[in-house]
Parts: structure tokens; sequence; C-alpha cells
């Protein structure tokens, strides 16, 4: 089952991937979480993914005896796990190919998605960037020339250098993405 929460499937893909190096608790799942946005990862985001994840059967939770503390949970991968994984990595639906840090997370995971998917998933987020390229380009259109849209067309402008430099970069993963 997807769960696509306000920090969309990246997180899930974060802990999967590192709970696939080894079992981990809680808190050292936390810490290991390096995302692309820095956002730091909330206990109210992680404790009820991996409750999700163990009701899923995407983990096992075992207690480790702690001395003069309470036992901790520690979580370990299972192959339905490894296999949401891959299922993860290797799309960018349409709904959240709007999200940069989603994106990047993917193309950073390139070296184990095949070649046809890491191609999907470029195409994706070009078809959002030209999306939203045409967006911008139809509200400077729109904007009167006056002292009042100043403003509001230097912010349109920079989004729109911010959308072709990107594109620009995704061109060059286009010619790289190659099969792991």
């Amino acid at each position: 089952m997807t769960y696509v929460t306000m920090d969309g499937m990246v997180l899930e893909i974060f802990a999967l991937s590192i709970l696939r190096t080894g079992a981990v608790h809680g808190y050292e799942l936390k810490r290991r979480v390096q995302r692309p946005s820095l956002t730091a990862l909330s206990n109210n985001s992680l404790y009820p993914m991996l409750r999700r994840f163990e009701i899923d059967g995407l983990v096992t939770k075992a207690k480790e005896p702690q001395e003069g503390k309470p036992d901790r949970n520690v979580y370990a991968i299972t192959d339905a796990g490894v296999e949401r994984l891959r299922e993860l990595l290797c799309t960018l639906p349409p709904g959240i190919a709007s999200s940069e840090e989603e994106f990047l997370v993917r193309v950073g995971f390139f070296q184990e998605i095949p070649e046809a998917n890491q191609r999907a998933i470029i195409a994706a987020r070009e078809a959002y960037l030209a999306s939203s390229r045409a967006r911008v380009a139809e509200l400077l259109a729109g904007l009167a020339a006056s002292r009042k849209s100043q403003w509001r067309e230097r912010v349109l402008n920079h989004v729109v250098e911010t959308i072709e430099n990107e594109q620009t970069w995704i061109a060059t993963l286009a010619e790289k993405a190659v099969s792991p």
C-alpha cells in the first residue's frame, strides 16, 4: 500500500533504504535520514510510518534490552520491504513529480534503477517543469506593464530561470541515464 503523506514517499524510501543495510532502532533511523530538502525527520512522521510498515509486513520489530533503561524497539526490513523499496524507487507518479525532493531522491538511487525507469522518472519531472514553465509564461504575459507589477515580474522571471536551469540539468541526466 502506498502512503502519500505531506512528506510524500521520500521518508518511506529513506527508511527502507537504511533498514536494508541492517536492523536499527528508531532514534538511529531518524539520525541517519539525510533528506535533500534538509528537513529534519520528526518523531511524528517516523513512528507512525514504522507502525504502518510493521502492519503491512515491510518490517519486523524486536525488543532490545538496555541496561538500566526500558527495552527499545529495533526494526529490520523484510523481503516485502525490499520489494516495496524497489517499487518506490522505480516510479515517480505524476501526482508527486512536482516535488523536487521526490525527484532528487530517486536520482540519488539511479545506480539501482533500470534505465527504462530512470527515463520515465526523468520524463515525469520534465513534464511537470514544462507545464510549470507554461503557467508562469501565461502569468508574465498577463502582467500589465506598471510599476506595481515590477516585483511580481522579477519573481516570475526568477521562477522561469530556475525552471530553465533545472531543465538543462535534467537534459544532462537523461544523457547519462544508464542501467545499474
